[in-house]
């Protein structure tokens, strides 16, 4: 049996961060535990101050595939290019002549939601595009 992981995001502003890759993924934020309507019963119930109610935040895929992702606050700014990060495959199974236009348009999405764009990438002969990005905390993908 494969071991379970999630992604992990070091973060300023957890709930926001978690926003935004919410929306380019497609997730959701993770329900609450049973026995609680909401996020904030479940804090209120746990004795979390309102000043610490945005120190994480998660994300699950809906569909049950993807890893859970969880936001957690760190007091310092990202300092220098990430070592691992994720490859958004929006062009995934099309033919290669769509690709770049596939590419383009999650760009222009994404960008809306406050990624910034950062540079494409094409490789000679082979039909092959990428686009790195930068989530609204800087983070490359």
């Amino acid at each position: 049996m494969a071991t379970q992981f999630q992604v992990t995001f070091d973060s300023a502003d957890p709930g926001a961060h978690a926003a935004f890759w919410a929306e380019a993924l497609h997730y959701v934020r993770q329900p609450p535990p049973s026995g609680f309507d909401s996020w904030d019963a479940a804090l209120d119930a746990w004795g979390v101050p309102a000043d610490h109610r945005n120190d994480s935040a998660a994300l699950v895929d809906p569909g049950g595939a993807g890893p859970r992702l969880y936001f957690q606050k760190v007091p310092e700014p990202k300092t220098a290019k990430n070592r691992v990060h994720l490859d958004l495959r929006a062009a995934a199974g099309l033919p290669a002549e769509g690709r770049a236009d596939a590419l383009e348009a999650e760009c222009t999405r994404l960008v809306a939601l406050g990624a910034r764009r950062v540079q494409r990438l094409e490789a000679d002969g082979v039909n092959e595009v990428c686009i790195v990005m930068q989530d609204p905390e800087g983070n490359e993908f």
